[in-house]
């Protein structure tokens, strides 16, 4: 039996990191799969848990190598999910979540049709500004990219199988759980674990 895939996309500043910690939080059936990135990181963030933090070189030779589950630039950047990470926990029967952009998310359902794709929306532009404000960690100039970027982003929402406004947290959260715990229970995941309970109660 193979475990679930669940990709979660979003703007820069719909809240994306603090719901995904929160849903790992409380469902701890899910394991997140760290991605690799060429840039450095920012104040708080610790090499291997919030990113696998490479150089540019190491991950154009990754991938060269065909390490990576998926890459893309984003911001500028080089960020991707290596193979190592996801294919041997979805073989062992785990479910793992990967925290990626659209395009990363298009290259998932390319390659796994059956990967559950969930888009996180800000409540408004205002509030999305306001929280890329609050994290004080960005310039002006990158912030201005951030929003001008986040109308691409935000324009493929529809293509994902659910999407989630993040305007109060925890009815946020709660729709993400109930889409992990909905997938669980799908015939499709259940149906090995399932059938020999169905062959007794049916015999």
């Amino acid at each position: 039996m193979s475990g679930s895939l669940f990709v979660v996309a979003a703007p820069s500043g719909a809240g994306k990191s603090t719901l995904v910690n929160a849903l790992l939080a409380r469902e701890p059936g899910v394991c997140l799969s760290v991605s690799y990135t060429s840039r450095g990181p920012r104040p708080g963030e610790v090499d291997g848990q919030h990113y696998h933090f490479v150089s540019r070189e190491r991950f154009e030779a990754m991938a060269a190598n065909g390490d990576f589950f998926e890459y893309f630039v984003v911001h500028g950047d080089l960020k991707g999910t290596a193979r190592q990470a996801v294919e041997p926990l979805l073989a062992a029967g785990r479910d793992v979540l990967l925290e990626i952009d659209w395009q990363g998310a298009r290259k998932v359902r390319q390659m796994v049709p059956e990967a559950v794709l969930i888009f996180i929306l800000p409540p408004s532009r205002v509030e999305l500004e306001r929280r890329l404000r609050s994290r004080a960690q960005d310039s002006d100039e990158v912030i201005a990219r951030r929003l001008a970027d986040s109308r691409e982003e935000m324009r493929h929402a529809f293509e994902f199988d659910f999407v989630v406004v993040n305007d109060v947290f925890e009815r946020a959260l709660e729709d993400l759980r109930a889409i992990v715990r909905g997938q669980r229970v799908r015939v499709a995941v259940q149906k090995d674990r399932l059938a020999t309970l169905l062959e007794n109660l049916i015999a």
